[in-house]
């Protein structure tokens, strides 16, 4: 089997030119795809806490931090403690920070419009199906419960 014939090299291949196609897009507004994505998941009214955002984008904590960190420093959000949880954090948007989740989901919507321009919805909807079965498979996390690799020919001694 080819690369090109595997499911995880062409989902791969297409996130990857996706994530360009924003991080182009993001970076004339002075930003990361990573940043219009948290933009996207914060509650304009109310904020959202810290520990909700993560699991939103499947990020690892760490890396959150890291993002967070830029945002507030860009002046795109700021922290308050949560009036209910004194232990929580809750993120909120800055006046720039709207103004970044805008553009965010104006580029998002944009290129799902170019995208359904010329993609019949017949085939996304196969598209949408497939790749939640996919997902399902994984997070079962029983995929690998039945396999078991071959083991490697030993070489013979010379």
């Amino acid at each position: 089997m080819t690369p090109e014939e595997t499911v995880d090299y062409n989902i791969k291949v297409a996130w990857h030119a996706i994530s360009r196609m924003y991080n182009t897009q993001a970076a004339k507004h002075d930003i990361t795809t990573s940043i219009g994505f948290v933009l996207l998941n914060i509650d304009q009214e109310n904020g959202t806490p810290a520990t909700k955002i993560a699991p939103l984008l499947g990020l690892e904590t760490r890396s959150l931090t890291r993002i967070l960190r830029s945002m507030e420093e860009k002046g795109l959000i700021y922290k308050q403690a949560d009036t209910q949880d004194k232990r929580s954090v809750r993120i909120f948007l800055t006046e720039e920070g709207l103004r970044g989740k805008e553009i965010s989901r104006q580029t998002v919507r944009h290129f799902n419009s170019k995208v359904r321009e010329k993609i019949p919805q017949s085939e996304l909807n196969v598209f949408f199906k497939v790749v939640a079965q996919i997902t399902g498979m994984i997070e079962g996390k029983t995929l690998y419960d039945d396999f078991k690799p071959k083991p490697l020919r030993s070489e013979s001694p010379a």
